[in-house]
């Protein structure tokens, strides 16, 4: 039987193309997709699509979108074998990483992809990528889908969603996976890391759409100032604070600042530390300026990246009122997003 792969777009570079008589870029008519990319007629897939009423720019991407793409997974998920996400590179390891904690024991493919240039345009980088991520997402081994994760493709790798950081706005290849290996690379053939992938679960998927995004990102800087790291911790209804350190989780050593953090979490504030290095892990204590943050009541984070933490962080504050859980599932690999 062929294999049935629901395409979403929600907007973004990708789904472009260029208006003849005005020359500007504008979204065009996903129901059309073929006449745009014809290689597809040639796939022995069968392929349907939805498209947003409204596509929007993924700068203005929003829980609220999260929670109304889970909702056609959902709907769809037993009529089709995977599903291809067209989004717009800027937030795109955001949603990547939300999806993975609010699609709980997934066990169907979930591609997210995008381009750098519009489809509509000679040069793109779109074809290419939309062309894999759809065969992807259709791939079966022994009748069952090889990828039961929710993943990103861009430039002939495809990496774990949740372990992403989009790194370049020009270069074709705009994502790293620093922390976690390819799960795969398209050249002749799809190679697939199968070591690096995640295990398929027979549970039934499980949804979870409480998203709670009252937290902020403080981002350490040499001569930060006390009303600035205050302004940021002492923020109203603020639940969690994502404290970006320097290398493997330092910090400076000032009284005032390891006061402050310690205020805040008595308070109730959950600090979770992550690294501002692209590559590489938080460990607390290794260096005399983070071995304070232990005491003060910080959270390592280990090597998850920002946009994992902010995801994970809405997700554990939209499921859980109890903060010594929350803290707990903090140091706990939940969906591949931590090596533990």
């Amino acid at each position: 039987m062929k294999s049935k792969v629901l395409l979403i777009y929600t907007g973004g570079t990708i789904g472009m193309i260029q208006d003849p008589k005005s020359g500007q870029l504008k979204p065009f008519d996903f129901k059309h997709l073929s006449e745009q990319i014809p290689e597809l007629n040639k796939f022995d897939i069968d392929l349907s699509s939805v498209s947003f009423d409204r596509p929007i720019d993924s700068s203005d991407m929003h829980p609220a979108i999260w929670i109304d793409l889970v909702g056609i997974i959902e709907n769809n998920y037993k009529k089709f074998d995977g599903f291809v996400i067209l989004h717009g590179s800027d937030t795109m390891s955001f949603t990547a990483s939300a999806l993975s904690f609010m699609l709980e024991n997934l066990n169907k493919p979930v591609i997210l992809t995008g381009s750098q240039l519009p489809i509509g345009i000679i040069r793109t980088d779109g074809k290419e990528n939309l062309i894999t991520a759809i065969e992807i997402a259709a791939a079966k081994q022994n009748g069952r889908p090889i990828i039961t994760e929710v993943c990103i493709y861009f430039e002939y790798q495809l990496y774990r969603g949740n372990r992403t950081h989009k790194f370049n706005s020009e270069n074709f290849q705009a994502f790293q996976s620093a922390n976690y290996p390819i799960l795969a690379e398209a050249g002749v053939h799809i190679k697939y890391n199968y070591s690096a992938l995640k295990k398929a679960t027979d549970k039934k998927l499980r949804i979870h759409t409480d998203l709670n995004s009252d937290i902020a990102i403080l981002k350490l800087f040499p001569g930060i100032t006390p009303n600035v790291v205050n302004a940021i911790l002492n923020i109203k209804n603020n639940r969690a604070v994502i404290l970006e350190s320097y290398g493997s989780g330092n910090c400076s050593t000032e009284k005032w600042f390891i006061e402050a953090l310690k205020k805040s979490v008595e308070k109730g504030i959950i600090i979770l530390n992550v690294t501002q290095c692209n590559a590489g892990a938080v460990e607390q204590g290794k260096y005399e300026t983070s071995a304070e943050l232990t005491s003060a009541g910080v959270i390592g984070g280990n090597d998850i990246t920002t946009e994992a933490a902010v995801a994970k962080l809405m997700f554990l504050l939209g499921s859980y009122n109890d903060s010594k859980k929350i803290k707990r599932n903090l140091t706990f690999n939940l969906q591949g997003e931590i090596t533990v």
